[in-house]
């Protein structure tokens, strides 16, 4: 077992916001920026958009770790998008976390179009911390 740990990369998908974090991620491109590639990034029009769904559809389709990023609290494009991002996702952790969904699997962060840095550092931190938690063990999909 842990042998499969050291050798395991996890899937990560990533709802971005349109006009802040997918920015990040571009410019963090690029500036030729390195972060790990586990990363699938799916580009939201705001992060207040993501549906929980999207994140309970997306574990059980085999993703190890979600990461749902937007604009920084009063900068959001549509005025209040990132604060209903944030209660969304307090509930989605506390549903995750009843349905034994490790702490960790479900991220969520700011990042600004110009902090192309912040990007990286956070994908990386990120995946490291999924990466601790070794493959998931809810919501997988059994193979018939």
């Amino acid at each position: 077992m842990e042998e499969v740990k050291n050798t395991w990369e996890p899937k990560i998908v990533a709802f971005l916001c349109n006009w802040c974090s997918y920015a990040g991620a571009d410019l963090a491109g690029v500036s030729r920026i390195q972060y790990p590639p586990n990363i699938r990034i799916i580009r939201v029009p705001c992060s207040g958009r993501v549906n929980p769904l999207f994140i309970m559809r997306a574990l059980r389709q085999g993703a190890d770790g979600i990461l749902i990023s937007g604009c920084h609290p009063g900068d959001c494009h549509y005025l209040s998008g990132n604060y209903f991002a944030r209660r969304k996702f307090t509930l989605m952790n506390s549903l995750l976390n009843y349905m034994g969904v490790e702490p960790g699997r479900v991220q969520f962060s700011w990042v600004s179009a110009s902090e192309s840095i912040k990007f990286a550092d956070v994908v990386k931190q990120v995946t490291q911390s999924v990466k601790a938690l070794g493959p998931r063990q809810k919501l997988v999909k059994v193979k018939r």
